[in-house]
């Protein structure tokens, strides 16, 4: 007889084989619960179901890959570790990196995190000499990231100066879109963090996503961040995934969830 833990089991398998997605490398109650509730809701009754439903249909899948990402945010998410980034990491980095600082901001869901990057950085750097790599593993969240169209809740932590400066409220509802040369300074592109080549930093952002990852999955990551990070590179993380043996990783502590390359 078919367990629900040999159904689970070949869906992921499955998933791997048709996106390169390896699903058991995420929380597995979180992501069973998750997913449970989309193929119910879609009128599927078993994993194995609702492989052959997103096996034929393009939207299905598309769902799929949306649902197991977590694309919550907001600009400024958690404002005093941006101010302790913006006072305290920046002028280091910058003061050794100049125009070339490598910044990638990982998992960066609908944009709002390397756009708030963009801004602060604003501050030190000319926008047209600002180049700011941002990546997800979902093309949805990266098309709208690339439109720059946000939700009044997204900016309320957004800085009153930045929002008049580089935002622009839509005359069809409570919708702002963010400035041109904001968007010109992030190129967005497609990137799974448990699967892709690593690209070369300086600063690493990447908050708020692997706390869906298993422990080795996160080890694998972290060790990935250390090898990809220039000498006296920074990790910035979220405020739930600070790591407790950095040294581990061949980091250490400079702050709260900033971590330095030694």
């Amino acid at each position: 007889m078919k367990t629900e833990l040999d159904d689970y089991g070949r869906f992921i398998a499955q998933v791997k084989k048709k996106t390169g997605i390896d699903l058991s490398l995420y929380k597995e109650a979180q992501m069973k619960r998750r997913l449970t509730t989309l193929y119910e809701k879609r009128g599927f009754s078993s994993f194995s179901e609702f492989f052959h439903g997103l096996d034929k249909n393009e939207h299905l899948l598309e769902e799929f890959l949306d649902r197991m990402t977590i694309n919550v945010s907001e600009f400024y998410r958690n404002k005093s570790r941006w101010d302790v980034l913006e006072r305290n990491i920046l002028p280091g980095l910058l003061k050794e990196k100049g125009e070339k600082l490598k910044i990638w901001s990982a998992a960066s869901s609908t944009g709002e995190e390397p756009y708030t990057m963009a801004m602060i950085l604003s501050k030190y750097l000319p926008l047209n000499k600002i180049q700011i790599l941002a990546t997800d593993i979902d093309q949805k969240a990266l098309q709208k990231a690339e439109a720059g169209v946000y939700s009044e809740r997204s900016i309320l932590e957004v800085p009153r100066e930045m929002k008049q400066k580089y935002f622009q409220k839509s005359s069809g509802g409570p919708f702002y879109r963010i400035a041109d040369e904001i968007r010109r300074a992030v190129v967005f592109k497609q990137h799974n963090l448990l699967h892709d080549p690593y690209p070369a930093a300086d600063l690493i952002i990447c908050r708020n996503v692997l706390i869906y990852f298993t422990e080795e999955a996160k080890v694998s990551v972290y060790r990935n961040f250390s090898k990809t990070l220039s000498a006296n590179g920074i990790l910035f993380v979220g405020s739930t995934e600070q790591i407790f043996n950095p040294a581990a990783y061949g980091f250490e502590i400079v702050d709260t969830f900033f971590y330095r390359k030694i």
